[in-house]
């Protein structure tokens, strides 16, 4: 078919064709999910559901939907950085370019061919930032499964995978539906670092670390953060270990294998970065768009989590910081970083000058909290959105 062959010339290793009627249970599905309170923080997902509910919606003359995958598989063991201790573990797909760009380009210029094949088609191109249920439509297509973990599985390409849709009112013929095959394999649930799956193929985003690291912007709550370990952003343990990834390959396009200084960066040398540094660090990377400060956040739990000591250094010079949640990571790393009596004179100097509440409940905690502000850091937890 010459519309695969334009896709794969543009870098799409997967193209496959699906209706917008073809996912009828999902809109009910979404609906009991956010209902549950699972998407945390999240509250676009709920202010778009109606949109999200049938693709007409967004586009009424929807006819077919061409539905898109690019393989981003790793070369190495995307894990591995995991065992550096002292240095920063990025999720595989943003080591590199944003996706989003690369992605939306590549898509407009597969449509522009498509127009010119058909005179007068119309078309319209979207990437996840659009109110589109990409992964069941992906299932309903061909390209995989929406595996135990919820994300997409391809039997050809694994688990690394991006996904794009063009919208048209080109009648065209669809693809079979991919079954799902992951049989009682449970690899992705077990290795969840917060058991963020409350049963297979159900995420509770308020667990996930992908979600703490990337989407959630205030304090995350204690009992999370020696298990977000050193992950500065995002997670990838659900997918690397799939099994169905003997099948992936490494990613073909350049601009989404990983750069060299993004694959375990010093966790020394990103507490040393300022707001201009880090944006000059990660252009281009979907990093970048989580901000400065919720940033140094995640670098501050990693370092609280690298038993370095060396760290404490770098870690105590954020508490000039004027983010109360980075302050607040600054204590946090600090009382797993030096000892007691250190921690009492960083106390001394900082703590008199301390207006923030939240901070103060992390100070209270961390040397050693009487009752009743133990009391009073349980229900900062509580307030942090802890699931019960």
């Amino acid at each position: 078919m010459l519309l695969r062959e334009q896709a794969r010339a543009l870098g799409f290793d997967i193209c496959r064709i699906t209706h917008p009627g073809a996912i009828p249970d999902a809109p009910e599905r979404l609906r009991s999910w956010l209902a549950s309170g699972a998407a945390g923080s999240m509250n676009w997902l709920a202010a778009t559901q109606a949109r999200r509910s049938d693709p007409r919606k967004l586009w009424p003359e929807t006819a077919s939907i061409i539905m898109l995958g690019m393989n981003y598989g790793p070369a190495g063991d995307p894990l591995a950085a995991l065992a550096r201790k002292s240095a920063g573990s990025i999720s595989v797909y943003a080591r590199n370019w944003d996706y989003h760009d690369l992605i939306k380009g590549r898509l407009k210029r597969l449509a522009a061919w498509l127009v010119t094949q058909a005179k007068g088609t119309g078309v319209k191109v979207f990437v996840d930032t659009a109110p589109v249920m990409e992964k069941p439509l992906a299932q309903a297509a061909g390209l995989g499964w929406a595996g135990k973990h919820s994300n997409l599985v391809s039997r050809e390409l694994g688990s690394w995978l991006f996904l794009g849709s063009i919208f048209t009112d080109l009648p065209l013929a669809p693809d079979p539906p991919e079954p799902d095959h992951c049989g009682t394999c449970r690899a992705c649930l077990d290795i969840c670092p917060t058991n963020a799956f409350p049963r297979p193929y159900v995420l509770d985003a308020r667990r996930c670390i992908s979600y703490l690291t990337i989407e959630h912007k205030g304090h995350i709550g204690r009992e999370f953060r020696p298990l977000i370990g050193n992950r500065i952003f995002g997670c990838d343990d659900c997918l690397a270990v799939c099994p169905w990834n003997k099948f992936a390959a490494t990613a073909r396009e350049t601009k989404l294998c990983a750069r060299e200084e993004l694959s375990a960066p010093p966790i020394a040398d990103l507490l040393r970065l300022d707001g201009a540094a880090f944006r000059g660090l990660f252009a281009g990377s979907a990093v970048k768009r989580i901000g400065y400060d919720r940033f140094t956040r995640n670098v501050l739990i990693a370092a609280g989590n690298s038993g370095d000591p060396a760290l404490a250094g770098p870690v105590a010079e954020k508490l000039k910081s004027s983010s109360a949640v980075v302050r607040a990571m600054a204590v946090w790393g600090l009382g797993r970083l030096v000892s007691p009596d250190d921690l009492a004179e960083f106390e001394c100097r900082w703590r008199p000058s301390e207006t923030d509440a939240m901070v103060e409940v992390e100070w209270a905690v961390a040397t050693g909290a009487t009752p009743a502000r133990a009391m009073i850091a349980s229900a900062v937890d509580l307030k942090e959105g802890r699931p019960s």
